[in-house]
């Protein structure tokens, strides 16, 4: 029986009693006593801790001594050592594994070790990476960094604390693009400047922004800094950025808020005991980004936290933000910043593949930031062509509207005369695998209201449906419900419009239709 109770001290004062036994038995019997009590991830892993250094178990780098290996199934995800600790080893070292038996005829199995974030850290500014294309930057780019500049802000009102917001990019030639992250509300541009990188690729992307992250290169392209890692992190929620964002947080051992459409920072008390280090305790976490985004069923939201374990930083806390989900900031070309370009060795293996031709598509249809989103859905299954026509009659009596289909078009077979076809393709899609609108006025006809497609208009200002269906379920999320056919109701609302009796905001203030 050991003289050590674990139950009887926090975490941090059985740390501290443990540095006093060199008994292996000892050590083991605390361990077994915690498992049979409170079972705390990290206190078991203190335990471990000091068996590795009297040598009792082998340590992640393999200098320990004989003995049984650290458990670390259930450690909550927390590793042995920090990327400082264990040097190259961090790059990925693979540990031969033994067949179990009953395995024979089974390949050797080979793990990665994996390597534990900075403990007791220095954090600081937001970071905001800039996606480009065809040598300008997309939208959404600059709708973080405004959103990047109004919680920095606040940050310094709260906190009394100036931190930036830090624009990260890489391409060819995009000097000139950092320098426009400045006008639109960046303190700090960082880029990499490299002919290979004008298209997005997945490995030399997530080595360059974790280099940067850290901090590492030179010192003419790091004395700006003086932090181990950025505070916060946000990535767009577009292809390249889901990819991208993925891979850099894991590549700095931290967490991903994905398709976020609200951010905002303030202290959290919380009371789990993975958080605290012990239950019954409460602790409050401060500067904590709050990431908001839609859950599964697209009718509530779920506010994603970012929050360290005891003696295991999780940072940077970051997103991906939903375009459209923010408004950026009038561009100021006179605004001061520095720009920064990073220096580092792109290794040769990155470029693996060469692309040798290419053609470039012509753009999109982007229905973000139009006032008014007419969307059509499989109500215009009996005659889609002329449905496909009166939901474009509609967009043309407004002077700011494009038009929207729901999935359901776009994985039917309805067949559409040749004017129209182009109208029922992928990129007018809204939903959860579409795009995100949020217009002052989305006019949905012949729409049932899945919970996929909610996910990407439920934020519009104002929502009409048109439906023969009462028990629609879009009727559940519409401000006014049109119980009628839209083959009937569509001329009679473009007409309306026309005549100047329907505009956006007569139905926004309720003064331009009734609720039927």
């Amino acid at each position: 029986m050991t003289d050590v109770d674990p139950t009887e001290h926090t975490v941090d004062e059985l740390a501290d009693e443990l540095e006093t036994i060199d008994d292996e038995d000892v050590l083991q019997a605390v361990l077994e006593a915690e498992q049979a009590g409170q079972d705390r991830a990290t206190a078991r892993e203190a335990v471990h801790r000091r068996l590795e250094a009297i040598g009792a178990i082998e340590s992640a780098d393999g200098d320990g001594g004989a003995g049984v290996t650290a458990d670390s199934d259930d450690t909550e995800g927390e590793y042995e050592e920090t990327k400082e600790d264990v040097g190259e080893d961090a790059e990925g070292e693979e540990i031969d594994q033994q067949v179990e038996d009953g395995d024979e005829g089974h390949p050797e199995t080979r793990d990665k070790k994996h390597v534990r974030a900075l403990e007791d850290g220095d954090y600081g500014d937001m970071w905001v990476f800039c996606e480009t294309q065809a040598g300008g930057l997309l939208e959404v780019s600059k709708e973080m960094l405004g959103k990047a500049r109004e919680l920095m802000d606040d940050f310094a009102e709260e906190y009394g604390d100036e931190e930036r917001v830090v624009a990260f990019l890489m391409g060819d030639d995009c000097e000139e693009l950092a320098a426009e992250c400045i006008a639109y509300g960046a303190d700090v541009a960082v880029y990499h400047d490299d002919p290979r990188l004008e298209r997005f690729l997945h490995e030399p992307y997530t080595e360059i922004a974790a280099h940067m992250a850290r901090g590492q290169g030179t010192a003419e392209s790091t004395d700006w800094r003086e932090y181990d890692e950025p505070r916060y992190i946000l990535f767009p929620a577009t292809n390249n950025g889901r990819d991208l964002s993925a891979k850099v947080q894991a590549e700095l051992d931290s967490g991903l808020a994905s398709d976020c459409s609200d951010l905002f920072i303030e202290e959290e008390e919380v009371s789990n005991p993975v958080k605290t280090g012990e239950p019954g305790v409460k602790k409050t976490f401060e500067k904590v980004l709050h990431m908001k985004r839609p859950d599964f069923s697209g009718f509530e939201y779920s506010t994603i936290l970012c929050l360290d374990n005891p003696g295991r930083d999780f940072h940077p806390q970051g997103a991906s933000v939903i375009p459209g989900s923010f408004d950026p900031i009038e561009p100021d070309y006179d605004r001061e910043g520095l720009v920064i370009e990073h220096d580092m060795e792109l290794d040769e293996d990155w470029f693996r593949v060469e692309i040798t031709e290419w053609d470039r598509l012509e753009a999109g249809v982007d229905l973000t930031g139009h006032e008014v989103i007419v969307c059509l859905g499989r109500g215009i299954a009996d005659d889609p062509t002329r449905g496909m026509e009166l939901g474009l009659e509609l967009v043309d009596a407004f002077e700011d509207a494009e038009l929207g289909i729901t999935r359901g078009i776009v994985t039917s077979s309805y067949e559409f005369e040749g004017h129209v076809e182009r109208y029922s393709r992928e990129e007018r899609q809204i939903g959860e695998t579409g795009q995100v609108v949020a217009p002052d006025l989305y006019v949905a006809a012949g729409v049932s209201g899945a919970v996929q497609h909610k996910v990407g208009m439920d934020e519009s200002e104002t929502i009409v449906a048109i439906n023969t269906d009462p028990e629609a379920t879009v009727r559940d999320f519409s401000d006014y419900f049109v119980e009628g056919d839209l083959f009937e109701v569509l001329p009679r609302l473009t007409e309306a419009v026309k005549e100047g009796e329907m505009a956006p905001e007569m139905v926004a203030d309720g003064s331009g239709g009734d609720d039927e």
